[in-house]
């Protein structure tokens, strides 16, 4: 048996009557990354102590890609946020197409997405590439499925492999979430295949219920197994909720991604 993908585990989304900090230094005790979402909240000094792997972190407080007052916010919310996650030793900082608000209900919501806010998009990203090689970080850009983030413009997976092949520079990677492929477009080892050249982070949760491997309709022993086969050896990062204990769910997803 083997394990050839470095495991991680979003601690926003287990142990939620503990806190962060807590959650933080179990996940390392148990040998996961760990990731973050927004870091106001945060008390970086204990997380510091900690000595954890922070595998990713949300790159931006607010802002989006396709306007350009948009832009200025996300950029000026992303160096910011760059120079924490560098404090931390973050490994990637996410992006959207558009900040969410409660629920993740994208702020700025579009149905149609046109050529100029494709235009505007890849000039938003080129400038966060700018950015990213003058602070020594890397961002990634996350699809998102549409039942749960409706209007969020450029959230498919396939405009996000789009934007990033386009712009195809190493500081823009793909943050591959397949709970939300497999409920916008399914086909996932497909879809793998096709983004593989540039991804910088797999997630996983199982369908319906956003829980860990196992509860759900995904067969993620082969979505790891043909991981593997295609040669990725990236991180791999649990971004669900427990259905149970936390740590049976940890367990389990492991047990998914050992080959």
């Amino acid at each position: 048996m083997r394990l050839p993908f470095q495991l991680s585990a979003c601690a926003e989304m287990l142990w939620l009557d503990k806190p962060m900090e807590w959650r933080v230094a179990r996940l390392t005790e148990l040998g996961f990354g760990v990731g973050l979402w927004n870091w106001p909240d945060l008390d970086l000094e204990k997380l510091e102590r900690i000595g954890a792997n922070f595998t990713i972190m949300n790159g931006y407080l607010k802002g989006r890609l396709a306007d350009d007052d948009g832009a200025g916010m996300l950029l000026s919310s992303a160096r910011e946020t760059a120079r924490i996650g560098k404090r931390l030793g973050v490994d990637r900082l996410n992006l959207h197409g558009t900040g969410l608000g409660d629920g993740g209900i994208p702020i700025w919501q579009h149905d149609t997405v046109t050529g100029a806010m494709w235009l505007k998009a890849q000039d938003t990203l080129n400038r966060i590439c700018d950015l990213a090689e003058e602070e020594g970080v890397i961002f990634t850009l996350e699809n998102l499925n549409m039942l749960d983030h409706p209007g969020c413009p450029f959230g498919s997976t396939n405009d996000v492999l789009t934007l990033v092949s386009v712009i195809d520079r190493p500081q823009l990677r793909i943050n591959l979430d397949l709970y939300h492929t497999q409920i916008g477009e399914g086909d996932l080892i497909r879809w793998c295949q096709k983004c593989l050249p540039w991804i910088g982070e797999v997630q996983v949760a199982d369908n319906p219920g956003r829980c860990q491997p196992g509860t759900g309709e995904i067969n993620y022993a082969c979505v790891a197994q043909a991981l593997s086969d295609m040669g990725y050896r990236g991180p791999v990062a649990m971004e669900a909720f427990a259905s149970g204990e936390p740590e049976a769910a940890l367990a389990a997803f492991r047990d998914a991604f050992t080959l």
